[in-house]
């Protein structure tokens, strides 16, 4: 046989070698075997896997994700709060607004009752906005969870192969508010004063402030749903989770670590950034490629996602 022939029949073999190992090899959208969900919830099931100490040492089983008329929030908590989006108004101020606030809605979280076996969700999943959730076909193991919490504008409608059909509680703020199904909880994200003084008035005469950006006079929600997240948790993702690291934490990274507080099983989609390092949404094209993560901790929200998948205390689906 020609010499040149021989080389040919090499070559050829050795590409179709390579291409079947790389189908061969491929990981799935769910992380290896090591990252399987925290199944139990309570003392024993939280504290299972690998390296215990990294997680105990960060989960403090005491902080409460949720405001209630039982509650005071610390003042250096407050403090440390106000600066997010640079609130001038006096820590007296946010009592009597919260006062307010209290009165019009529930005094405690609407959260299962305690029982001798089951005081948290079963199962929920945490819903961020990735792209990485476009053609992921996750719909229906999005849907088979009890409790499904949804990021601020995140799109359901000619979606739902991917991202599912059902939304139990809608994780907003002011300016990412939208109007909510009768039997879906409004879970605010407040990052100043204002942010309450919105919530009770957008539910009843209507909101006639402003901000950064345009926000909603009136929404559609039922007021008996309703939760406040505490200033005093979100001091403690960003401190203790993230070691202080950006501006603040993102409401997805808060929401997945309220979730671990609240939830027996947890179940993560639509986290990660795109390949230029941008976080975008699986609903719209980014214009601008030079986003990246914003004022938040992009990378190592992600790394501390992945650790949690990997110490069995979430499962973490990638997409794509």
């Amino acid at each position: 046989m020609n010499p040149k022939v021989k080389v040919l029949l090499f070559l050829l073999c050795l590409t179709g070698i390579f291409v079947f190992m790389r189908e061969y090899v491929k990981q799935p959208p769910l992380l290896p075997d090591d990252c399987t969900c925290v199944c139990e919830k309570g003392d024993s099931g939280l504290m299972s896997g690998p390296d215990q100490g990294w997680f105990a040492t960060r989960f403090n089983k005491n902080m409460q994700p949720f405001l209630s008329a039982n509650y005071s929030l610390p003042e250096e908590a407050f403090n440390w709060w106000k600066f997010l989006q640079y609130e001038k108004r006096s820590y007296k101020v946010y009592e009597a607004t919260m006062k307010g606030l209290l009165e019009m809605f529930p005094s405690t979280p609407n959260l299962p009752k305690p029982s001798p076996n089951h005081n948290h969700y079963r199962t929920c999943a945490v819903m961020g906005n990735s792209g990485n959730l476009r053609g992921s076909r996750y719909g229906p193991l999005i849907d088979a969870n009890e409790v499904i919490l949804r990021m601020n504008t995140g799109r359901v409608e000619g979606y739902e192969a991917d991202v599912g059909h059902r939304t139990t509680h809608r994780i907003m703020y002011p300016e990412s508010a939208l109007d909510l199904e009768d039997n879906t909880h409004l879970v605010l994200f407040p990052f100043k004063i204002q942010d309450l003084e919105w919530l009770v008035k957008a539910l009843s005469t209507g909101f006639s402030g402003t901000s950064y950006m345009p926000v909603k006079s009136k929404i559609k929600a039922n007021k008996d749903l309703v939760m406040v997240i505490n200033p005093a948790f979100m001091k403690y993702v960003h401190e203790t989770w993230l070691g202080k690291k950006g501006r603040y934490p993102s409401t997805g990274f808060i929401a997945l670590l309220m979730a671990l507080h609240i939830c027996d099983e947890v179940n993560v989609f639509g986290f990660g950034a795109d390949k230029d390092g941008n976080w975008s949404h699986y609903w719209e094209a980014l214009t601008n490629k030079r986003l990246k993560t914003g004022v938040h901790p992009g990378t190592q929200e992600y790394d501390i996602i992945l650790a949690l998948a990997k110490q069995l205390k979430i499962k973490f689906y990638r997409g794509w």
